[in-house]
């Protein structure tokens, strides 16, 4: 496991106290449909071990619950609001997942222990050390043989000096760099808010 220490990180929507404006700010973008084909293409069966990281208030691993099969899931994120929000919808669904504070880049997780890992459009807020301190913890967390399902932006929305561009080859290129293999752009949807490119790679 790799230790964590306290790290900036973005929230939801942004800032803290637009927290409770996110999940219908994702019904009205309509980011559920998104979240069905990631949970599509990642191919779950009954009896695996499922890691989202960067879960939020819990949207994806709540459609994964409730559409099934029966898999042991865990979301991850740093964002105490969030996961409170994430509890909350789960307890209430009595849903069985579990979430933990933890960042992508330090997984309090033991090494091989998870069949699938899922992000959904987190990865663009990460910068490029960030980001790849994250994907080699998926790389570690991952079973051999075991997959990640990632969806995210088109377009890379501006960060530190104002850049501005496509993300699919910043993406492809930091899965490369992990280790992981099979990577492979998987298809591409779109929302209110944008395109978005679907990824996946295995151990």
């Amino acid at each position: 496991m790799t230790q964590q220490t306290e790290q900036p990180y973005l929230p939801p929507m942004g800032r803290t106290w637009l927290l409770p404006l996110y999940d219908p700010f994702t019904r009205i973008t309509r980011v559920g449909r998104i979240h069905e084909q990631l949970l599509d293409r990642a191919d779950l069966r009954a009896g695996q071990r499922v890691l989202e990281i960067g879960c939020g208030t819990g949207n994806v691993l709540t459609a994964l619950a409730r559409r099934g099969p029966a898999v042991d899931a865990t979301g991850i994120d740093p964002d105490q609001g969030a996961l409170k929000r994430a509890r909350r919808k789960a307890a209430r669904r009595k849903l069985p997942i579990t979430y933990q504070r933890a960042y992508a880049g330090a997984l309090p997780l033991p090494d091989e222990s998870f069949d699938r890992v899922l992000s959904s459009l987190m990865l663009h807020h990460l910068g490029d050390d960030e980001r790849a301190r994250a994907l080699l913890e998926v790389k570690r967390v991952l079973r051999p043989g075991g997959q990640l399902h990632v969806a995210d932006l088109v377009h890379m929305p501006g960060r530190g000096r104002g850049r501005h561009g496509s993300a699919r080859d910043e993406i492809l290129g930091a899965l490369h760099d992990a280790g992981l293999n099979g990577v492979a752009e998987t298809g591409r949807g779109a929302g209110h808010f944008g395109g978005v490119v679907f990824y996946s790679a295995d151990r």
